[in-house]
């Protein structure tokens, strides 16, 4: 795993932000790739104490086709340490990248339990992780995976231990990132089976072109050092001018440590490549000064003022695009990679893999179709005026699509399922209540998210705080959290209460 995350996050365009926990909850998960939340960095976690076993409940394959009587084993865990006779039902909602039990023990979800005597669940998301519904992750079986029917295995599941546990608790249900759509979601569509739903850094609108994304990295890095994105700028320039003749290409191949030769007229490759290094950025601002240490994570000390302190050093002998390469060794370094994986046809070729044990299905595969079937996320180069240059515009992303699964998966097609998906859930209008939506300032996610109460009804809490990156208030407390993340946690503890007691 470790080695997968590390490399394979490259080759797949570091852009695959993430929604993106471990996704255990997505906000575990980190990123992948293109449009893709949030699974970049899940090599980085500690597995979890062997203490919490894997409980397995058969689940349906199709909620929404009655004929259809298959069923598979769903995994999901259990920490019953803190329950009180008669206290709320806590749901941790999985995401797109494996279970992690680590999260029975850890975040602040448990420290809640602890308070309000809660029993935990940790139910992970069907397709990812251990839970495979289907012989391999053919088209063809694909078409089982979907946030509808992930929210029906939520209320099948919760409908189930109802009955057979907790017929008369309340239940809470908690998600970041993806989940924390699917959180917000569940209580919209199900609102008989959760009472309250916490939904943190939930990107609640489906969009093709995200370009938004980079504008708030943009601003992130400017709050931090005002000269950042000037030296950036002129990188990507440098970079773009090498590009223009063969002499070039070696330069760049050999700046920034390359796996393979660079054509600079493979205009995929090259867009692989300025996405790549891109994401070097964009990874870092998603995740910075959060609390993943416990997880073991690698580039948890690595924040936007150390790449910033690079791109600023006033070391005269060093050109911007030498910073920017010196950045790039830097989280290649932290990651243990031996060189820069950028190639377009690699990326492409290990996500056509469908069987189980490959590469792919430890989350790539099945996300990045959900994306061109749901969700789009595309996090493109086509903003004006930030940094990073042009050179991974939208159709870039889109073309992933057709290549992976197919000539069906047309730029028309993704736009439709988009429309369906806003069309279905109601994008920031969702009619819903008792929902505590929880965003960052740094996270280029909170752009698609609620982050004032004026966007909802006053049946729901909207917490947004200054200066933290993605799902920040579902990480465990540190003595250097601000004071803002300090009063959201609170807060979030608060209005659980309350609402429990109504």
């Amino acid at each position: 795993m470790e080695d997968y995350f590390g490399k394979m996050a490259r080759s797949w365009k570091a852009s695959l932000l993430i929604l993106g926990l471990p996704l255990l909850m997505s906000c575990q998960a980190e990123y992948f790739n293109k449009g893709h939340l949030f699974i970049r960095n899940q090599e980085r976690l500690n597995k979890g104490s062997s203490d919490v076993p894997d409980l397995w409940f058969n689940q349906t394959l199709d909620h929404f086709n009655p004929a259809d009587t298959r069923q598979w084993k769903q995994r999901y865990f259990v920490n019953d340490t803190f329950y009180k006779p008669g206290g709320p039902v806590f749901l941790q909602i999985g995401g797109e990248g494996e279970a992690n039990p680590i999260w029975m023990t850890h975040g602040s979800w448990i420290d809640y339990a602890k308070e309000l005597g809660a029993y935990c669940i940790q139910l992970e998301h069907r397709f990812y992780g251990k839970s495979h519904p289907t012989s391999d992750l053919t088209v063809k079986n694909l078409v089982h995976l979907s946030s509808e029917q992930a929210l029906a295995d939520l209320a099948f599941f919760t409908e189930s231990m109802k009955r057979d546990k907790f017929p008369t608790n309340k239940w809470v249900a908690f998600g970041g990132s993806y989940p924390g759509s699917l959180a917000a979601w569940f209580r919209l569509k199900y609102p008989h089976l959760v009472d309250i739903s916490v939904s943190s850094s939930a990107p609640l609108i489906a969009q093709l072109n995200f370009k938004e994304y980079l504008g708030v990295v943009e601003a992130a890095i400017n709050r931090t050092n005002s000269d950042c994105n000037e030296q950036i700028a002129e990188a990507v320039k440098s970079a773009e001018g090498l590009l223009k003749r063969r002499t070039g290409w070696w330069m760049l191949q050999k700046k920034f440590n390359l796996c393979d030769p660079l054509q600079g007229d493979n205009r995929k490759d090259v867009s692989n490549l300025f996405e790549t290094l891109a994401g070097n950025f964009m990874d870092i601002v998603q995740y910075n000064e959060d609390n993943r240490g416990f997880e073991g994570s690698k580039t948890a000390n690595i924040s936007i003022n150390t790449l910033c302190s690079i791109m600023t050093n006033n070391d005269t002998g060093k050109t911007a695009l030498d910073k920017y390469a010196q950045v790039n060794s830097l989280l290649l370094n932290a990651l243990n990679e031996n060189c820069t994986d950028f190639k377009y046809s690699k990326s492409v070729k290990n996500m056509q893999q469908t069987d189980w044990n490959s590469t792919a299905a430890d989350g790539g595969r099945q996300w990045t179709y959900q994306t061109c079937t749901e969700f789009g996320f595309y996090q493109s180069s086509d903003l004006d005026g930030q940094p990073f240059g042009n050179e991974f515009p939208l159709d870039f992303s889109v073309r992933e699509c057709r290549d992976v699964f197919g000539s069906s998966f047309s730029p028309e097609f993704i736009q439709k399922s988009i429309f369906w998906t806003n069309a279905n859930y109601g994008g920031r209008n969702l009619k819903v209540s008792r929902v505590i939506f929880v965003n960052g300032s740094i996270d280029p996610w909170h752009a698609l998210g609620i982050t004032a109460q004026n966007q909802t009804s006053d049946d729901n809490l909207v917490i947004f705080i200054d200066g933290t990156a993605h799902c920040a208030n579902m990480y465990p407390a540190s003595d250097k959290d601000p004071k803002e993340l300090k009063d959201a946690r609170a807060k979030i503890l608060q209005q659980i209460t309350a609402w429990l007691k109504e």
